[in-house]
């Protein structure tokens, strides 16, 4: 089912851009009448990382008059991978100042507007009234059911996209659009509980799948500002890399939901942090008085070699991770064998059945508190974790390892 136009079309187009949008001209089904809509459009990316790179870069190739940024991190090292809107000398720099540069030297007709801060409850409803239309490419639940409410209330649709490792996923959410059309809390009502999925950062992600994921994005924003088409609304994309297979599956508002339900209990923001958790409250009450610091756990392991401590220094990563930085003399047990108590054959062995205090870390600290609460839960009372994990160990430690 096609939609109607979200936006009218702008008066005219100028020669120049006759001959810039040529290609979009002679297809019927846009003309001039459609690339007027998109020169008349207002569009929001919120980051410009994985997602936000290549749908920013078409956005504005498609000729999108106004191209709103959100972004408030700054270009690092790893992010080149992917984030294929920034280069090398765009590392240090403000990611939504380096976006911008990019659009400019892609199509300079763009307007583009930089919101270089991180989107929360105080400024996401003014940010987003400016605009016609959301284009999600955000990498945590946080935030994404923050964009769900804010674009909800303010009667705004938008286009979803995730990523990890091989996978990808796409819809439109448009519930005030659409009568019986889904939001995202309908496709997922509840986050998943804290630690259980990876992020990026922590599972990795194939470079490519980011552009595979962002332009169907941007076709989306497309079909959604011009009218044509039929829209992924109530609609789930899913797309495998590896297979190179698409899935689409129907997705029904559910009566039900807290949001859009027939009796919505979400009638206004709320704190997203707490409803979807950094970590689950029992990791958070067995890290409280059992975290230490990076220079600690060096002072520790001095002592370690001196002979005048002993303790069993365990990583919980993935094996992949292990082989790209380490903090000496660590042994890797991961975090799936914690999950399924595996683990503590191997714990047993290494601290002489509890002999030894047992010191646990990951690559930030996230995965490390939630095995340190499966741990005291077996007996390891003592046992504490290290705060900001490798991350921390290589920037102020020894700089000398890769990070990641």
């Amino acid at each position: 089912m096609s939609l109607p136009p979200l936006v009218e079309p702008a008066p005219e187009l100028t020669i120049d851009e006759v001959r810039r949008y040529s290609r979009h001209l002679i297809i019927p089904d846009v003309g001039m009448d459609g690339q007027k809509r998109l020169k008349n459009a207002k569009v929001l990316v919120i980051g410009a990382g994985g997602l936000g790179s290549p749908a920013l870069l078409y956005l504005a190739a498609a000729g999108v008059g106004t191209l709103g940024i959100v972004e408030f991190d700054e270009v690092d090292e790893s992010n080149l991978q992917r984030q294929v809107i920034h280069g090398q000398s765009d590392i240090g720099r403000p990611k939504a100042e380096s976006a911008k540069d990019s659009i400019a030297e892609i199509n300079p007709l763009v307007d583009v507007i930089v919101h270089n801060e991180r989107l929360d409850n105080d400024n996401v409803k003014e940010i987003f009234s400016a605009y016609d239309l959301i284009v999600d490419g955000t990498d945590n639940f946080a935030t994404r059911y923050m964009v769900n409410d804010a674009a909800y209330f303010l009667g705004i649709p938008y286009v979803w996209g995730s990523i990890y490792r091989f996978d990808g996923q796409a819809s439109v959410f448009a519930p005030k659009q659409v009568e019986g059309a889904p939001c995202y809390r309908c496709l997922y009502p509840e986050p998943p509980p804290p630690g259980m999925v990876p992020s990026c950062a922590e599972g990795g992600v194939l470079g490519v799948l980011c552009a595979s994921i962002g332009s169907i994005q941007v076709n989306e924003a497309i079909k959604l500002l011009t009218g044509i088409g039929e829209p992924l609304v109530g609609k789930l994309m899913i797309y495998d890399a590896l297979e190179m297979e698409y899935r689409k599956l129907k997705v029904r508002k559910d009566p039900n939901c807290a949001l859009c339900g027939d009796a919505p209990t979400v009638t206004d923001l709320i704190d997203y942090d707490y409803f979807c958790g950094a970590v689950s409250d029992e990791a958070a009450d067995a890290a409280a008085d059992a975290t230490i610091s990076v220079v600690q756990l060096e002072h520790m392991l001095k002592e370690r070699e001196e002979g005048s401590r002993d303790f069993v220094l365990v990583d919980v990563r993935e094996p992949n991770e292990y082989e790209i930085n380490k903090i000496p003399g660590s042994v890797l047990i991961p975090k799936g064998e914690f999950l399924n108590g595996n683990a503590f054959d191997e714990l047993g062995k290494l601290t002489g059945n509890g002999s030894k205090q047992v010191v646990l870390h990951c690559k930030s600290g996230v995965r490390s508190a939630e095995c340190l609460a499966i741990a005291k839960g077996a007996g390891y009372g003592d046992a504490v974790h290290v705060g900001g994990g490798v991350v921390a160990w290589v920037n102020q430690i020894d700089p000398s390892q890769p990070a990641y």
